[in-house]
């Protein structure tokens, strides 16, 4: 149970999974359906060509999951305001915090990213 107080940020510190927007969507999807943990805040760019899934600080090292990236904050950490400004220029919120859970648990999200690529996979061989 999260027991921080609302004003709180979602993660002191968080490093940043990039997706294309389609799997990525699809990923929330997933996530928000989930009986267990819930889906952090995500960021969308201008162009909205990809999500961003902020994940905690560290994750990026051992990020492996192909089609997506990690930027790690080596130390630097992408801080999160409860503001609705979001934290990276060019981008604005898909789930601010405040409407989020903690940051995205990195094995919750790696599960939801490959679920979603075998959606997209068998929706696209439909065609």
């Amino acid at each position: 149970m999260d027991t921080r107080p609302i004003s709180e940020a979602p993660c002191d510190a968080c490093d940043v999974v990039t997706v294309p927007t389609r799997q990525g969507l699809e990923a929330v999807d997933i996530l928000r359906r989930g009986a267990g943990d819930g889906v952090g805040p995500v960021i969308h760019d201008d162009g909205c060509d990809t999500l961003g899934f902020l994940v905690p600080s560290g994750t990026a090292a051992a990020w492996d999951v192909p089609g997506s990236t990690c930027t790690e904050t080596d130390g630097r950490g992408l801080r999160v305001a409860t503001e609705p400004e979001p934290p990276v220029a060019g981008a604005d919120w898909l789930l601010p915090p405040g409407e989020a859970d903690l940051a995205t648990d990195p094995a919750v999200l790696r599960a939801a990213l490959g679920e979603a690529a075998r959606m997209i996979e068998a929706a696209d061989s439909c065609r």
